[in-house]
């Protein structure tokens, strides 16, 4: 896979952008707040529909653009890419409309659109198209983190292969939503015809969240076997196991240790039945009901998952030292490469920001010499790295990349 040309108009610092892009390994260079990790960041959005550093659309728009009087401004992110069925064009408009209260507040109203072949489509129905692995420094959260970065991983990872986890995940979450509104006005003591609804919220929650426990156990069972060999034998010498363990989110009411959920997460990954996944799933809510109407929200369900980074047993996140931490999530990044590779029988771009300064000379070169073998061949596969300091890659490396110079929002050739 390969994006073939890129376009940005009025996204972050780039007002207007046409960039050709080759395949192979491209090293995008630097100083600091030129736009290295905006193009990622580009990439990673089409791709996810999200932004790894942004929690607000007009957080991603050009600021001068923002300042205009204009009465709408349109951020446009356009890819073509080159895929091993065909070629595909993708675009994605970040658009700002001043409208009625909106505007009298002195705010603005943002909507998205998405277009495949020039055709609009959903904004779920962008995912698949194209794919990515993104590497970044702060990915050591993975392991360190709240829960609630490693659900997002699991989720921007499987639904990039996975349209019908998407789909479930979309359909649990709109039920979820609902149920928890009912539970916030039945601790208020709103009752009326509250528990028969309850119960049909509870009953609609089982079906779309078993296939979700399902998936996402498959996936941490197929990540670790990858990551188990990449971390044993390329990066540490045969020196440490590392194992990835799987947490449901039952027993969310504290009932059960980590060590009882890593077993029923074992559990789970070994008898994957997705119709005893939904009687368990139906008994756990059951057993929560009560605890879910004393806290007026649901404690049971994929919504609560968690899951695990050990490295000889222990977990990464809470004894690992912070040189294991950065192997481990390596390993586990080298990981979700063949594991995206296996799943789609195409290679995934990948975008590292600035990883090669987070790691030792060693580790660095197990990474571009991983990198260079993806990408490498006649084929499309394609890699974008960012570096404010060139000469910290090898020159093997450097003569195999394309190498661009990226200052004040304008690339060019490194002459």
């Amino acid at each position: 896979m390969q994006v073939r040309r890129l376009s940005l108009t009025n996204f972050r610092n780039y007002t207007r952008l046409e960039l050709d892009l080759p395949a192979g390994a491209i090293l995008l260079h630097g100083d600091n707040a030129q736009g290295k990790t905006n193009l990622l960041e580009a990439i990673y959005l089409m791709a996810t529909t999200r932004s790894p550093h942004a929690s607000q659309d007009q957080q991603l728009l050009n600021w001068d653009a923002m300042q205009s009087d204009e009465p709408v401004i349109v951020g446009r992110l356009v890819a073509d890419l080159l895929r091993p069925d065909g070629p595909r064009h993708l675009e994605m408009r970040l658009i700002v409309e001043e409208r009625g209260d909106w505007a009298r507040n002195g705010q603005s109203a943002f909507r998205r659109e998405a277009l495949v072949n020039r055709r609009k489509v959903r904004l779920m129905d962008l995912l698949g198209h194209l794919r990515v692995v993104l590497f970044l420094p702060e990915d050591v959260e993975l392991a360190t983190g709240a829960p609630a970065n490693r659900r997002r991983y699991l989720n921007v990872t499987l639904c990039q292969v996975d349209a019908d986890y998407c789909r479930d995940l979309s359909a649990y979450n709109k039920v979820l939503e609902q149920r928890n509104a009912l539970l916030r006005r039945m601790a208020e003591g709103q009752t009326r015809n509250s528990a028969d609804v309850l119960q049909v919220l509870t009953d609609k929650l089982i079906e779309p969240g078993s296939r979700v426990f399902q998936r996402r156990a498959a996936f941490v069972t197929e990540m670790a076997r990858e990551a188990q060999d990449i971390y044993y034998q390329d990066l540490i010498g045969g020196k440490e196991s590392l194992r990835l363990g799987y947490l449901p989110g039952w027993y969310s009411n504290g009932r059960k240790t980590p060590d009882d959920l890593l077993r029923d997460g074992d559990r789970l990954q070994e008898d994957p039945d997705v119709g005893r996944i939904a009687e368990r799933f139906a008994a756990e809510l059951t057993a929560a009901r009560a605890a879910d109407l004393a806290r007026g929200a649901s404690t049971v369900g994929p919504h609560r998952d968690d899951w695990a980074i050990l490295v000889n047993a222990r977990n990464l996140g809470q004894f690992g030292s912070r040189g294991q931490v950065r192997t481990a999530i390596l390993a586990l990044k080298l990981a979700e490469i063949g594991w995206m590779k296996a799943a789609t029988s195409d290679v995934p771009i990948l975008l590292l920001d600035e990883v090669g300064a987070e790691l030792d000379q060693h580790r660095r070169n197990a990474l571009l010499a991983y990198v260079l073998a993806q990408v490498g061949g006649r084929g499309a596969a394609q890699a974008l790295l960012t570096s404010t300091d060139p000469g910290m890659f090898p020159a093997d490396f450097l003569t195999q990349a394309t190498v661009l110079r990226v200052r004040e929002g304008r690339v060019t050739a490194d002459g």
